[in-house]
């Protein structure tokens, strides 16, 4: 069964990649997975191939080269078609509380959760 969600993982950490991958193909059965490592990657992923489909991002915030607050600084000024398309979840580590307040009030963030992530969070936000 082909899930009516595409799924972007942006995400830098190899294991945490692994993990979110295994865990989107047995709670929601979704492969493929597009997997950029940084908010650079992601940007010029979305650009290239946001289709009909609606998207789910999840977002690390702690990155090289992009992290996830300048993604979304950049993701103000992609056109409103392609916004429309796609949800943004934040999906971190951080126990930093200035960060994750500053995640749930960004209007283009539709959720935080943290890791690790459980297949209980997707089942319960994607189901």
């Amino acid at each position: 069964m082909e899930s009516n969600l595409g799924f972007v993982l942006i995400e830098d950490n190899l294991i945490d990649q692994f993990v979110i991958k295994k865990l989107l193909k047995k709670a929601l059965d979704i492969n493929p997975l597009y997997i950029a490592n940084n908010g650079k990657e992601g940007l010029e992923w979305l650009l290239k191939n946001v289709k009909q489909k609606p998207l789910i991002i999840l977002l690390d915030i702690q990155m090289p080269i992009m992290n996830g607050f300048e993604f979304l600084e950049h993701f103000t000024s992609l056109e409103e078609q392609i916004k429309d398309k796609i949800q943004i979840f934040v999906l971190s580590s951080t126990l930093d509380l200035d960060e994750i307040k500053k995640a749930k009030e960004n209007s283009y963030v539709s959720g935080f959760f943290s890791k690790p992530l459980k297949i209980e969070t997707l089942k319960n936000n994607f189901t």
